[in-house]
């Protein structure tokens, strides 16, 4: 049996906007219901990630995405076109930069809902899949 990450909740204040910047960013298919509680955007490995609003101060998380050289690219140009802030760093300390850890690309940025995004060309450590 293999094990692997079928879906998560991502907490949010507001599940439309949160889902619709994350789906318009990484320019995925538009989020679909799932209940009446969550809104599901589907990830090219199948998993999901669940948009539920909370009525409650949201802990912020931090999603890492790997993408192609090629998604970085429209991904990126998205984030400098909406002259969203970025980092090349978690603590925020390389304002404006992108890093080249391990050979590849990866930048941090926020989303509405406060959680902290990353999107890296390469896994940490340098392997590949």
């Amino acid at each position: 049996m293999s094990i692997a990450l079928n879906h998560t909740i991502v907490n949010v204040r507001d599940k439309r906007a949160s889902a619709d910047f994350f789906t318009e960013l990484f320019g995925l298919p538009e989020a679909k219901p799932f209940g009446s509680y969550f809104l599901s955007v589907e990830l090219d490995n199948g998993v999901t990630l669940d948009f539920c609003d909370a009525d409650y101060e949201v802990e912020k998380q931090h999603y890492a995405f790997l993408v192609s050289e090629p998604e970085f690219d429209r991904i990126f140009d998205r984030i400098r076109a909406r002259k969203l802030d970025h980092w090349a760093d978690p603590r925020k300390s390389q304002k404006g930069e992108i890093n080249r850890h391990d050979g590849g690309r990866g930048v941090y940025f926020d989303e509405p809902g406060g959680h902290f995004l990353e999107i890296i060309t390469i896994p940490y450590g340098g392997w590949k899949k």
